[in-house]
């Protein structure tokens, strides 16, 4: 490409400036989807930060459920609830709320003040984190879209983003609430809906980030099929985990690879088999679990073997990897009758390999390659 000054100023032919923009869009999105490169930086380390969030949220979620927290706040407040109880006077009315609940009554009865203040704590810094990440989206959003940082295309998609952050706080409250009345816990139903919309959220944050810093590739790959397939069993893997975990399931049959002797358990189906007991059955909510799982490995390693040969096969074999990682730690989770630790080591690897999928779904439809091809594939 030849430019030369004239009158202070580079110019260039049509024909070269149609070169520089085409050789420009091997390297970056559309001009129409990042705007100017001044912040090109900020937003990609912006939508990355925001994706890491609610990861953490997710995974303060789990320890919340894990130590019985979750019940410990018996109100919504969304503005002035960000505040946690101030003096002695404050904490007792707290927790004189928290002993007209079921749970006091037939689990903690008897349970100290300085013992309620501990799970009160989970759930204030459960909830608090779920406004820090609604601000965490809003804010900067306002200021790169005022400063035309971002496209249209793009600030629709992270406003939609931002309703559903804000849904997701009342999907969580309407979880709570199920528990407050007739119940020692939230609805198993409930609770899978309020993770499965938390996981949604980091998948599509995590989307959009790759999508962002990466260009598109001219056609995908014919691997992009399986790949969205395998994102959506593995999303479809954490539901199932999060019946488990209403249902405490994992508490039961902690023997491997049998459960207490049966490959099917005993159990399976209540008196009068009906189709809802494949969610409020013990036996059957960690058997749909581990047939779960088995399957998500099976077609991992197949997806694997059929990218060997492509550039997405670097993430194809890290994929595999993870979900091998990933049955290794349930079978020791479950073997040990899932203390916290493990419960939330489990909880982590399956957002881990959740974030793999996706990244290989990406990488069929986008450039995100850490090698060349040894052999042209699909």
């Amino acid at each position: 490409m030849r430019w030369s000054n004239a009158a202070g100023r580079s110019t260039c032919s049509a024909y070269d400036f149609g070169k520089k923009m085409t050789s420009t869009s091997d390297f970056m999105l559309a001009a129409a989807d990042r705007p100017g490169p001044a912040f090109q930086r900020p937003v990609a380390v912006w939508l990355f930060a925001l994706t890491a969030l609610v990861a953490a949220m997710v995974l303060l979620g789990g320890a919340t459920r894990l130590t019985d927290s979750g019940l410990s706040i018996t109100e919504w407040a969304p503005v002035t609830g960000a505040l946690p109880p101030f003096g002695e006077a404050a904490w007792r009315a707290e927790f004189e709320k928290y002993k007209q609940i079921p749970e006091y009554g037939f689990v903690n009865w008897g349970m100290s003040l300085a013992e309620f203040k501990t799970i009160y704590w989970w759930e204030w810094a459960h909830r608090l984190m779920g406004r820090v990440i609604g601000l965490a989206a809003l804010l900067p959003l306002i200021f790169f879209a005022a400063r035309g940082a971002i496209s249209r295309s793009l600030g629709l998609k992270l406003a939609g983003v931002v309703v559903l952050i804000g849904a997701q706080g009342a999907l969580g409250w309407w979880m709570v609430a199920s528990g407050l009345t007739e119940r020692v816990d939230v609805s198993q139903y409930r609770l899978a809906a309020h993770l499965g919309l938390a996981v949604a959220l980091f998948g599509l944050l995590l989307w959009l980030a790759l999508d962002y810093s990466n260009k598109r590739r001219a056609k995908p790959l014919k691997l992009a099929p399986w790949a969205a397939t395998l994102s959506l069993a593995v999303y479809g893997q954490i539901i199932l985990g999060a019946f488990v975990a209403g249902l405490r399931a994992g508490g039961d049959y902690n023997t491997w690879p049998l459960m207490d002797g049966a490959l099917v358990p005993v159990g399976y189906f209540a008196e009068g088999p009906r189709f809802l007991d494949l969610f409020e059955t013990v036996a059957a909510t960690q058997f749909n679990h581990r047939l779960g799982a088995y399957l998500v490995a099976a077609a991992a390693v197949a997806f694997w073997l059929a990218a060997r040969r492509s550039d997405i096969a670097p993430v194809a074999r890290a994929l595999a990897l993870a979900v091998a990682a990933q049955a290794v730690l349930g079978i020791v989770t479950v073997l040990n009758a899932t203390p916290i630790a493990l419960g939330l080591a489990h909880q982590a690897g399956a957002l881990f390999v959740f974030a793999t999928a996706v990244t290989a779904f990406y990488g069929c439809v986008g450039e995100i390659s850490m090698r060349k091809p040894s052999s042209s594939s699909g």
